[in-house]
């Protein structure tokens, strides 16, 4: 909680420096050892978490820097870097957004079928056939692996780089609050099962396995914020269009398990990201964020940190005035958006942020952005993004408080 100012924070990706890609490419080429190339990503953290100090951001992070990965550089980052990171994992050569393979879902069984086969897209197909649409600009095709044994956690190493990074950093620029993202158990489980029995073992084992990376980021004193897109986002990936009570059931296990993932972790140190998809696409058959808000604010966590800008759910913050905050909790609502080249004016963000903080309370408000703005985003209008989300807080402050 804030009793003096709006503070600023963002959900994680930011652009990575041409430099940083290029090093990334060039060790998975074999031409840059793993002791140059974390060097060279120790340098560009260090200027990341500085320009976001210097910048006004109160809650920073290392923007993500750490999670790419061979053939995970652009926005996929944030779940592909997963796939180094948990044990019982087979990798193929398909790719997500290609896959033909469909599912068709039940009443009471509900199968996510292909991306390809999302009813968004089904619905605006001329659109996303066009490749000049702008629907999935910049996106790489990366390979995916499938469950093929028993998950575990084997990313202790990795984990602990990623602290160590961003704890180096802070000390130089004189950070003192800071968050790292980690995948949800639901969203590490979208991947293909040919181990488990069931969805709902992948998603619990998928729990037990990531609770020991939010255990390694809160251990270093930053809060973790688990991104579960998949919360929000699979709705769209489900044909047909299931029932209401279906989906929250289904939302149900994948709440239980990430309550059951931070138990005993510092609730002040945990927060949740939900958001309907990183695409710049329509987007017209998400689900409305008051139809899962119930499910969503079951989660035992100390922050909330969801999409309050974009196009499609900018409207939502109304929410708010029929679903309590639960005691001890505060928001993140997304201010500016990653899924328009459109800067916001800071007038515009000091009045979003002002019609949340009327609803809970502005100790209750952490302005933030809909989601990672890196690969989404030139990065010169990325930052400028988020100079505006500054300024915008910088008004809503004087005139809250």
């Amino acid at each position: 909680m804030s009793v003096n100012k709006i503070r600023t924070t963002h959900v994680g990706s930011l652009p990575r420096t041409p430099e940083l890609l290029d090093a990334n490419t060039r060790r998975a080429n074999g031409e840059l050892g793993d002791e140059q190339f974390l060097e060279i990503l120790q340098g560009a953290v260090d200027q990341v978490v500085q320009r976001q100090v210097d910048l006004g951001i109160d809650i920073i992070n290392e923007g993500e820097y750490g999670h790419i990965t061979s053939g995970a550089i652009d926005y996929g980052a944030w779940w592909n870097y997963s796939f180094t990171r948990l044990g019982g994992l087979t990798m193929t050569d398909e790719d997500r957004w290609a896959s033909q393979e469909v599912a068709r879902s039940t009443p009471g069984n509900i199968k996510l079928t292909s991306f390809p086969d999302r009813r968004d897209r089904a619905l605006f197909d001329e659109a996303y056939s066009d490749p000049d649409s702008g629907i999935f600009a910049g996106r790489a095709k990366v390979g995916n692996p499938k469950f093929t044994g028993p998950i575990t956690y084997i990313g202790q190493d990795e984990v602990e780089a990623d602290v160590k990074l961003l704890r180096g950093a802070m000390d130089k620029s004189g950070a003192t609050d800071a968050f790292v993202a980690a995948l949800s158990p639901g969203s590490a489980a979208r991947l293909k099962n040919e181990h488990y029995s069931t969805d709902d073992e992948v998603v619990w084992a998928c729990a037990d396995a990531m609770a020991q990376e939010y255990k390694a980021i809160t251990d270093a004193g930053f809060t973790v914020q688990l991104d579960a897109p998949d919360l929000a986002e699979s709705w769209d990936q489900i044909n047909p269009e299931p029932s209401l009570d279906d989906y929250r059931d289904w939302l149900r296990t994948r709440v239980d398990a990430i309550n059951h993932a931070v138990k005993g972790l510092p609730r002040e140190l945990t927060r949740l990201h939900i958001c309907w998809g990183s695409w710049h696409g329509p987007h017209a058959t998400d689900v409305p964020f008051g139809d899962i808000a119930e499910e969503i604010l079951r989660a035992e966590v100390g922050g909330f940190s969801f999409e309050g800008a974009s196009p499609r759910h900018a409207h939502e913050w109304r929410v708010w005035q029929d679903h309590k905050l639960p005691e001890g909790a505060v928001i993140y609502p997304g201010v500016i958006s990653h899924s328009t080249n459109a800067i916001e004016h800071p007038r515009l963000v000091a009045d979003r942020i002002i019609q949340f903080a009327e609803v809970v309370g502005p100790e209750n408000v952490v302005a933030s952005t809909d989601c990672g703005l890196g690969g989404r985003l030139n990065q010169q209008i990325a930052w400028a993004k988020l100079e505006s989300l500054v300024e915008g807080a910088r008004i809503a402050t004087e005139e809250l408080f």
